[in-house]
């Protein structure tokens, strides 16, 4: 992800919703929300979203609700062998 962020590990956007999150993320850093979402607007599966540690498909997914204060960490699914 940090080739879209120009090499920034943290960014602090806001958002409502991890849907309104990913918009935000996409006007600052063009390009990221096809990374995160497919046409359809869910989360690739390869790509792993957590709120405060939790995984976001055992939340509410991109309708997942943010606080001002929430950790959202975004982990893209790393595979090898």
């Amino acid at each position: 992800m940090r080739r879209f962020t120009g090499g920034q590990a943290i960014a602090q956007v806001p958002g409502r919703t991890l849907r309104e999150l990913i918009d935000q993320l996409e006007l600052r850093f063009p390009g990221i929300r096809e990374r995160l979402m497919n046409d359809q607007g869910e989360l690739h599966r390869f790509v792993n979203i957590y709120v405060n540690g939790e995984d976001v498909r055992f939340l509410d997914n991109v309708h997942t609700k943010l606080a001002p204060n929430d950790d959202v960490s975004i982990v893209p699914a790393v595979a090898g062998g």
